[in-house]
């Protein structure tokens, strides 16, 4: 199969960027935030298990978030994780549920991602920008007690939210020929 025309789908994967900078003013709402999740939720999910849950930070409340994650910190870097907290317009903050068993760990964490995932992509239909950090703080527990995480759950990353004028530009992809074998028995 040749596929030449591509599908909407395919373009907007593939024009998607991670916007890490470069945010203007304009207020990520929760309804929005919210509305991309209803779509963002139908990922595949092991035993329909949907180990995610969200905690929205929305730019009013901001400056107090970045505060208190900061002073997480050693106190030599506390102004700069705070600045850097305050940069995008809005955090969604995504927690799943963390099985003893291994495979229950990996299917809750590949449904997680996929769910990001989607979301990221229906973001980027609607022009804001999403980048998903994995930051030291997400793993600290002093964070996870402040944010009223479980101790069966996993801060699996702050996603910084923000609408932007000026797209990243393009990464090339290792091409697919580089990265694919076929098994022959």
């Amino acid at each position: 199969m040749n596929i030449k025309n591509k599908s909407d789908l395919a373009t907007i994967i593939r024009e998607r960027r991670s916007v890490k900078k470069g945010y203007t003013n304009k207020k990520v709402e929760e309804e929005t935030v919210r509305e991309l999740l209803e779509d963002a939720i139908w990922a595949p999910t092991h035993g329909m298990r949907q180990p995610w849950r969200f905690l929205f930070v929305d730019k009013d409340n901001l400056p107090s978030f970045a505060k208190k994650v900061a002073a997480t910190y050693p106190v030599e870097m506390q102004q700069n994780r705070e600045d850097y907290l305050n940069e995008p317009n809005a955090i969604l903050v995504v927690i799943m549920e963390e099985p003893e068993a291994q495979k229950q760990w990996d299917e809750n964490y590949g449904a997680t991602a996929s769910m990001i995932q989607n979301f990221w992509l229906l973001a980027w239909e609607h022009d804001l920008g999403v980048v998903w950090k994995t930051n030291p703080h997400i793993y600290d527990p002093k964070v996870k007690e402040l944010l009223n995480v479980a101790e069966n759950e996993k801060i699996v990353g702050f996603v910084h939210l923000g609408y932007f004028e000026k797209q990243p530009i393009k990464k090339d992809r290792i091409p697919l020929a580089d990265k694919f074998t076929k098994y022959i028995g």
